[in-house]
């Protein structure tokens, strides 16, 4: 009895493994290679699939994703015999697992070699000034010879990017100190530009406040010249209401004489003609007040006219 469970659970045990090697879940994204007896038979896609069991095996399990490989830094001579070392980035993707599982060893070996010698061959043919200004000149070219070596492995590389271009630490110092004396130049520019635009400004603010001063001026003589000659004529048109008579305008007359002296420059001054006719007029209106005297009296006033007639021109 015992013989016979031992066969039941045996069998069982093989049944059990039988089911688990016949159905072969294939994740989204993936792709599976079966042999039967070691030559290919089919490629499993995503979902469920039931495979010969002990017959048929599984080869390779592939990701379908889109792939993202860093290569190490790789020595490269430029045209001008310049090292530089080049770090590279490369995206690619499985379109054939059965291509990639059967036509080359190791696609992400072949892969990073053949990338290394295409890069060797580009940046060979230029020099260090333009491998440091020709990034996507490069991934293009790049990319272009490796999507067309890969494409019988079943591989598409997608993008191909360069991570960082060293060049030679002489050189390094040489670029630092040129970009240095560049940003210094840039900056004594600029400083130049702004003291030239500041001197601008401020001769321009001058200008338009000069202009403004000049104006003010000008409208403040205008004002004060259209205030004088409106006292003119209001003293003109008050005189000529009072209708003033020639020993008033006489007295007048005299009283400005004293004005028209002052200053310390007025070293010479000339007694206009009319002064006569006013002296007269005056000195009939002191008559006509003076007490009546004899011929001396008329005598002395005369002659004290006459000496006020002639001091001015003496003075």
């Amino acid at each position: 009895m015992e013989p016979v469970i031992i066969v039941l659970i045996i069998l069982v045990v093989l049944v059990f493994i039988a089911l688990i090697k016949t159905i072969q879940v294939i994740p989204q994204a993936s792709a599976a290679i079966v042999e039967r007896f070691g030559r290919y038979t089919r490629t499993l896609n995503a979902g469920l699939n039931i495979v010969v069991p002990f017959i048929d095996t599984i080869r390779n399990r592939i990701d379908l994703r889109e792939q993202v490989v860093p290569f190490p830094p790789q020595p490269v001579i430029t045209q001008d015999n310049l090292v530089v070392n080049i770090d590279t980035v490369i995206y690619y993707q499985v379109t054939d697992a059965r291509a990639a599982t059967y036509e080359v060893a190791s696609y992400i070996q072949a892969i990073e070699q053949l990338t290394v010698t295409t890069l060797r061959n580009i940046i060979g043919g230029m020099d260090l000034e333009r491998t440091l200004t020709s990034r996507e000149e490069i991934n293009a070219a790049l990319r272009g010879v490796l999507d067309e070596a890969t494409g019988k492995w079943g591989i598409r590389v997608n993008r191909v990017e360069l991570k960082a271009i060293e060049p030679p630490t002489s050189i390094q110092d040489s670029m630092e100190k040129q970009m240095r004396a560049d940003r210094d130049k840039r900056a004594a520019i600029l400083q130049a530009e702004g003291v030239r635009q500041s001197e601008i400004l401020r001769a321009e603010g001058e200008k338009q406040s000069q202009i403004l001063r000049a104006e003010g001026e000008a409208k403040a003589a205008a004002l004060r010249a259209e205030g004088e000659a409106q006292a003119v004529r209001t003293v003109f048109e008050a005189i000529h209401a009072g209708d003033p008579d020639q020993k008033l305008l006489s007295y007048q007359y005299l009283q400005m004489l004293p004005k028209i002296a002052e200053g310390d420059a007025n070293k010479l001054w000339i007694v206009p003609s009319e002064i006569g006719d006013a002296l007269k007029g005056l000195s009939g209106a002191m008559g006509n007040f003076a007490p009546n005297a004899g011929g001396s009296g008329s005598s002395g006033n005369s002659g004290t006219a006459s000496e006020r007639r002639e001091k001015p021109s003496i003075d």
